[in-house]
């Protein structure tokens, strides 16, 4: 399992903004690759991905959402990949500055 980047960094987000990224996945492997699971590292993080196996050579999107709601400041958040692949586990990272939402301040 190979990804060209595994940390994606957002530059700075508005307080309740969702940020949405998309890792690449190859399978440089001679056999299928079967994504197990992809566990974000809280409830504001979600990986989306296909389920179905990867054929050797090939690569598949895993797109991962970031919602800032009820959160500041510098923000890492991780999603782990676990596979058939040898290591079996790989951690994607999306970091971002949430700045506060000034819209309902007088």
């Amino acid at each position: 399992m190979y990804f060209a980047e595994d940390t994606y960094d957002a530059g700075k987000i508005t307080q309740g903004e969702s940020v949405t990224h998309t890792f690449t996945m190859e399978n440089r492997g001679k056999a299928d690759l079967v994504i197990k699971t992809a566990t974000g590292s809280c409830g504001c993080t979600v990986a989306k991905y296909e389920e179905k196996p990867i054929a050797p050579g090939k690569s598949a999107p895993i797109e991962v959402v970031f919602n800032s709601t009820g959160k500041s400041g510098i923000q890492h958040k991780t999603v782990t990949i676990v596979s058939n692949a040898t290591p079996d586990t790989k951690v994607l990272t999306l970091q971002c500055e949430v700045l506060p939402n000034n819209k309902n301040k007088k």
